[in-house]
């Protein structure tokens, strides 16, 4: 819950001592690739910082950003969630850490969790448009970079520096704790930083159980994490290098699990489980076979990272980066205490940028990127057989400004290679994206921004050479060897009202797609659905917004939503689109003292394709109050405490595979406090 973060939309409160109008803070975009200021971007950009991600954190990035306007959450269980964009999820929204690609297997199915962590996060930025190009052709939703300290960029100046937070919330019995430390001398800097969770199966709101239980709890939504990370810089005058190792275990339940789908295959376009008939047979025998248990998934993922800059490296050149990381993912799918089926995913990725300096009034950047990732799934569900998949891109950014008018051009080409080990089958694709942009701040506070964008996405290797059951999901996978690339058109305006009494922001956008790649269902059994990956043409139009009233010095009003429309070109509907939905919310500060409640109406999603079921809407109360103080030497210190689905509200989400067998949290209370030292 908390306030939106648009970070150019929304004005932050004035203080309670002052009367000035509000004025929006400047933030600058790490991932617009020029270092941007949040108001010069020409597309809409979603920031939490400071204690206002504090107060929004939840245990993954897709809850943790769910409620910005045109974000939503895929939603599977407590363990697992990616955000979703306009829409679009999987591989259409990158998920970065300060700036490198993240390799798990999140992309792969929305059981699989992200390895990020949102407590050990110091930003949150998601951006579309001309700056999120340059991060990859594939990135059609969007863009999240999660930025972190784990590798040093500056000496601390008192030799020490670091932060501490704890949280518990009472509707998984959760309790989470973490620590960030940075020290150094000279020209050294060592940061270490960790993190723990433990949180049981949470509760649903009112009239909801599973059959045969009297609980309101959903069987394997339990989540149990830890993360730690260590790493090590040289500091000099001109920029830094350095390295950082992280390690992160979990383990997880899969909610919805049917193993009454065991030996269940696809007989050309039909599913056959025993007689086709006898649908009701399949849940019989699962409980006779006492397979009753929950999934278990039982994660470790190691990274070795290596970041740095140099400012001025040489004539010409204001800055080169380099991002460059080492991946070792994997994953067991424990079923009756016994492993059933194993996900590796062994990936290196480099990127490196070239700033350059102003020429005949245009400053921008140009660069390389590489990346191999090494796939392969063994066991029960091994519906993908090994691959390897390998990409290579250029791109460049350019900026020209003049007068009020700022322009923004991008370039990208990639190719891509993806080969399956078992079959021998390799298929290439190569795509070439652009994209214009440009803001007009037409009058003092107000601005218009606009751009078009033409991207090439290639299908991935799930989408290619898929074939087999997928239990999580409870679908049975057909990929397409012969899938083309994607070709996206999207059309972006925005209006923003940046400073005054009143604020807002809006964006409406329309992304025509050719060779749009989608899991068609063609035929269902009992709940299990054949997906065949094909491409059609679609269509997605959408609009988000808020806007905020400044009452008094103390008081803030806002009203904020998102709508975003999915449809084939030949007519028809695409699968877990976002349902609509629209919030008021109010704000106060008094002292040190910060409040917001706001209610959430989610619309009823009716709109839905072949063998999808509509999901009723819903009224969310939340409300957040936060205590700010600071100790004798100044180091700053929060308590806060959030409700969330205060009515206790039964929910579910359009966008998960598992609704039904997942619905979201009921009543939750969250107790958190921080400080630095």
């Amino acid at each position: 819950m908390g306030s939106a973060a648009h970070a150019q939309q929304q004005a932050a409160p004035a203080p309670a001592s002052t009367a000035a109008p509000a004025v929006l803070p400047a933030v600058t975009v790490s991932a617009s690739g020029l270092q941007l200021g949040a108001n010069d971007m020409t597309t809409p950009v979603t920031v939490l910082e400071g204690d206002e991600l504090v107060r929004r954190r939840e245990a993954t990035l897709g809850e943790t950003l769910n409620s910005e306007p045109g974000i939503h959450s895929s939603h599977f269980g407590a363990g697992a969630s990616r955000p979703v964009i306009r829409g679009m999820d999987g591989p259409r929204v990158k998920v970065l850490s300060d700036g490198a690609e993240l390799h798990d297997a999140s992309t792969i199915s929305p059981d699989h969790a992200v390895v990020s962590e949102p407590m050990l996060a110091t930003q949150i930025e998601v951006l579309r448009g001309p700056s999120a190009l340059v991060y990859g052709n594939g990135a059609v939703g969007g863009v999240v970079n999660v930025l972190d300290g784990k590798v040093p960029t500056a000496v601390p100046q008192k030799g020490i520096e670091g932060s501490a937070e704890l949280r518990a919330n009472t509707g998984a019995r959760e309790g989470a704790g973490a620590f960030s430390l940075t020290g150094g001398a000279g020209n050294l800097a060592v940061h270490v930083e960790g993190l723990a969770r433990d949180a049981g199966d949470y509760r649903v709101g009112k009239g909801w159980a599973p059959e045969g239980e009297a609980t309101r709890k959903v069987p394997g939504s339990f989540n149990r994490t830890d993360t730690g990370s260590v790493g090590l810089s040289w500091v000099g005058e001109r920029g830094y290098l350095g390295v950082a190792y992280t390690r992160q275990t979990a383990k997880y339940g899969l909610p919805g699990h049917n193993h009454g789908y065991e030996g269940c295959h696809a007989d050309g376009d039909r599913l056959h489980c025993a007689p086709h008939t006898d649908a009701k047979a399949i849940g019989i025998r699962a409980e006779e076979e006492g397979h009753g248990d929950v999934p278990v998934v039982d994660l470790r993922s190691e990274r070795f990272d290596v970041r740095g800059e140099l400012r001025n490296p040489f004539a010409g050149f204001t800055a080169l980066r380099l991002r460059a990381g080492v991946t070792d993912y994997r994953h067991d799918e424990i079923e009756d205490g016994a492993i059933g089926t194993t996900f590796t995913n062994k990936a290196y990725d480099t990127r490196i940028e070239l700033q350059h300096e102003p020429l005949a009034g245009f400053k921008g950047m140009f660069g390389l990127q590489t990346s191999q990732r090494k796939f392969r799934a063994d066991g029960d569900e091994a519906y993908v057989q090994p691959t390897v998949t390998r990409r290579t891109g250029i791109f460049a950014l350019e900026e020209y400004r003049v007068g009020n008018w700022r322009f923004e051009a991008t370039l990208r080409h990639d190719r891509q290679t993806t080969e399956a080990e078992t079959s021998g089958i390799e298929r290439s694709h190569n795509g070439t994206s652009a994209s214009l942009g440009a803001v007009w701040k037409f009058t003092p506070g107000y601005q218009v921004g606009t751009s078009f964008t033409r991207a090439s996405r290639a299908p991935t290797a799930e989408e290619l050479y898929a074939r087999g059951l997928h239990l999580a999901t409870g679908t049975y996978e057909r990929g397409n060897a012969d899938l083309r690339s994607e070709i996206s058109q999207n059309i972006d305006v925005s209006l923003k009202k940046t400073s005054g009494d009143t604020t807002f922001g809006v964006s409406v956008f329309r992304n025509r797609i050719h060779n749009y790649i989608y899991g068609r269902t063609i035929d269902e059994l009992d709940g299990l659905q054949l997906l065949q990956y094909t491409q059609a043409n679609a269509t997605f139009t959408g609009i988000e917004g808020q806007v905020r009233q400044r009452l008094n010095r103390n008081l803030g009003i806002t009203l904020f939503g998102d709508m975003v429309r999915a449809r084939l070109a030949g007519g028809g509907q695409l699968p877990r689109i976002p349902s609509a939905r629209a919030g008021l919310r109010l704000d106060a500060t008094w002292n040190a003292w910060e409040g917001q409640a706001e209610w959430v109406q989610v619309a009823r999603q009716n709109r839905v394709a072949a063998f999808e079921t509509e999901t009723p809407g819903y009224g969310m109360l939340n409300v957040g109050l936060a205590y700010n103080g600071q100790r004798a030497g100044g180091q700053p210190w929060q308590v806060n405490i959030k409700g969330n689905n205060l009515t206790d509200r039964l929910a579910y989400s359009h966008t998960s595979f598992i609704k039904s067998a997942a619905p979201l949290m009921g009543r939750s209370i969250t107790l958190g406090v921080k400080m630095a030292f």
